[in-house]
């Protein structure tokens, strides 16, 4: 068995350099990454290529963009392929890549097929919202390394089509995510499953108290590799905040990727209704847009990105579901039409840019009130923003002029076979005339920038998230909460009684429906249901996978409920203090004290001094039939104080009812 010198595989760079520090690299993946044009390695992947990490477990943590899906298929290398130069037919998986959601899944299968095609790797996906048989089909044909998602995979196994028996490695890409999104009864069920000989590696933006629990359960003495740099993280980012008033976010949107004219842009929202309406907007705006959001099916969402990468689109707008791992080729411009709730937002969002040595910029859109907010965190996140309003109508049109005056048709010479027709359309027309023709032919089909109005500043000082949010908009931006004015309640058929627990409902929904955590607001347990406040796109779809029956679980179901629950008999009601503590309540009497002393001598209320007591009402006798006799409402003691009950009522003296007398004729 033949093992690689580490000359097989040195990149240089443009000035001669060795830059890959004599790292090994297999042949076959040296060969690929050869074709593809790399000339020097990323420090994520110069580290994970360390001889002395060959058969270490790795808990990675790397910033984003930063190449990680090449570095762990190359760290993975020396495990499958074992010194030799091709993979051989495998009857069952050799290597399983976790991904959190089914865009990054499908982006990490087509890195890798290119990675180990020189090696002969099959590579295949298992990712929900695809069909279950053409996968199966698949898995029985032999692959090499399997790429899905953790609810697909854990179906396979179960079902026996995903067989775990031969696995020599498990890579967890962006850990932290699955965690976020309830995942971790299925990885751990997919570890568990695992041979215990196995090389686990981690790769994670940030390695919190989870992962490391989770690292220590299900690695065997892992090494640590941090090569995240704080000032090397945002280098090849341009970070520009535009203040803009609230009613001009969508006016100056479009200004801005007029302004810019990138080849690929990304808008992001962090709600659904407002994909669906910005998507409109910019598509009758001319835009070539697509959408992606959770509410779209799978098939929906693979066209959406073909469509960016093949350049038939040039602006998606989507939800946070976009912002892990999503890698676009050209992406130039990511705006933020809606603000990020925090610094991981922030970063993974901005991250879809500047990637691989290009130059990005990211724009927020940032509402006059929300300043505060944002400088704080762009202070939080460690970043540098130039802060202004959105280019205007003027200066989009003169860059509009700039573009047209450095176009390359203009610089290239007259070709052979142009020349008789130039002379023609300057006979017949005039230079003047040709030129204007050719800035309308340029300008044509383009939409026209919109104006915005002025911004006006806050005369408010030193009041901090106050100047941005009302009270309840502060309590849920502190809490990380998303506007739930006009969201939907749900209820479950779970409560106190069967030990009902926001600890567990919350990761069961994000995995029943499809939801993250965001899109989640309260849940109120009551003895025998659960009320859960959801967004309307977000109780839409739990219901709809929910199906006819409800059912979203073995013993749990979901229907949609009209409101929040009402407030339970004594929930809001104060403690009823003790009588000791009631002055102005009178003394208890108890069962054998009769009356206190001080109210021996006392007269009954109801009379008069020198009036004999008020009699009692009589207890009436039974009936016939044996029910008591109900005294007359009008009933008063006659003059002597006796009781004159009324007589008894005429009729049979039976235990039934007396039947109705026939009516007679008239």
């Amino acid at each position: 068995m033949r093992r690689h010198d580490p000359k097989d595989f040195e990149m240089t760079d443009t000035n001669g350099a060795n830059t890959a520090h004599g790292l090994a690299v297999a042949a076959p993946l040296a060969e690929a990454i050869a074709k593809k044009g790399y000339d020097s390695l990323t420090p994520v992947q110069e580290a994970v290529l360390n001889p002395e990490l060959e058969h270490q477990d790795l808990l990675v943590s790397a910033q984003t963009g930063s190449g990680k899906t090449v570095a762990f298929g190359l760290a993975l290398a020396s495990t499958l392929l074992r010194g030799e130069d091709r993979l051989e037919k495998a009857a069952s998986p050799l290597a399983l890549i976790i991904a959190p959601t089914r865009e990054l899944a499908l982006q990490v299968m087509r890195e890798l097929q290119w990675l180990y095609a020189p090696a002969g790797g099959r590579i295949t996906s298992c990712i929900g919202g695809m069909d279950m048989r053409d996968e199966r089909r698949a898995l029985n044909q032999g692959v090499h390394i399997v790429v899905g998602t953790p609810g697909r995979l854990v179906d396979h196994v179960k079902r026996g089509s995903l067989v775990l028996d031969d696995i020599r490695a498990i890579v967890l890409d962006e850990a932290d995510e699955m965690l976020d999104m309830g995942f971790r009864e299925e990885l751990e069920h997919i570890l568990g499953e695992a041979p215990t000989t196995r090389r686990t590696l981690m790769f994670s933006a940030t390695v919190s108290k989870p992962i490391a629990r989770l690292a220590e359960n299900f690695q065997n003495n892992a090494v640590r590799l941090n090569t995240t740099s704080s000032k090397q993280q945002h280098i090849d980012i341009e970070y520009q905040a535009l203040t803009v008033n609230p009613h001009d976010t969508e006016n100056a949107i479009i200004n801005v990727l007029r302004y810019h004219e990138a080849q690929t842009a990304l808008v992001f929202c962090s709600r659904r209704e407002t994909v669906n309406k910005l998507t409109a907007r910019l598509n009758n705006r001319g835009f070539s847009v697509v959408a992606l959001s959770g509410e779209y099916s799978q098939k929906e969402r693979t066209n959406s990105m073909q469509a960016m990468r093949d350049g038939r689109a040039r602006v998606c707008v989507a939800t946070d579901v976009a912002a892990r791992g999503i890698d676009l080729p050209g992406l130039d411009l990511v705006i933020h039409a809606d603000l990020p709730r925090n610094q991981e937002g922030l970063l993974h969002r901005s991250g879809r840019t500047g990637r691989a040595g290009r130059k990005g910029v990211s724009a927020l859109i940032v509402p006059v009130r929300a300043k505060r907010r944002m400088e704080r965190l762009f202070q939080d996140a460690k970043v540098t923003a130039s802060w202004g309003p959105p280019p205007s109508a003027k200066e989009v049109s003169a860059r509009d002029d700039e573009r047209l005056l450095s176009h390359a048709f203009l610089e290239d010479g007259i070709q052979e076979g142009e020349q008789s027709l130039a002379a023609a359309l300057l006979a017949k027309f005039g230079a003047d005339q040709v030129a204007a023709a050719f800035i309308r032919m340029q300008r044509e089909g383009r939409s026209p920038p919109e104006e915005l109005g002025k911004v006006k500043e806050s005369n408010k000082k030193d009041r901090g998230a106050r100047d941005e949010f009302p009270r309840e908009e502060r309590r849920r931006s502190r809490q990380q909460e998303p506007d739930f004015q006009n969201g939907s309640w749900v209820t479950l058929s779970v409560g106190r009684k069967t030990n009902a627990d926001p600890k567990w409902i919350l990761p069961m929904l994000c995995k029943a429906g499809g939801l993250n955590r965001e899109q989640i607001g309260n849940i109120r347990i009551g003895q025998t249901i659960t009320h859960v406040e959801l967004q309307q796109d977000a109780a839409r779809s739990l219901i709809d996978t929910a199906g006819p029956d409800g059912r979203i679980d073995k013993s749990l179901t979901v229907r949609r409920a009209a409101g929040p629950p009402a407030a339970e008999k004594f929930g809001d009601r104060p403690s009823r203090p003790e009588r000791s503590e009631r002055p102005d309540r009178k003394p208890y009497r108890g069962k054998d004290g009769g009356k206190p002393s001080s109210f021996k001598d006392k007269k009954p209320r109801w009379t008069k001094d020198g009036e004999a007591p008020r009699p009692k009402k009589p207890r009436w006798e039974k009936d016939a039939n044996g029910k008591p006799r109900k005294p007359t409402s009008n009933w008063k003691p006659d003059a002597a104080g006796a009781n004159k009950p009324r007589k008894p009522r005429s009729g049979p003296a039976t235990g039934s009812k007396s039947k109705r007398p026939a009516k007679r004729d008239k």
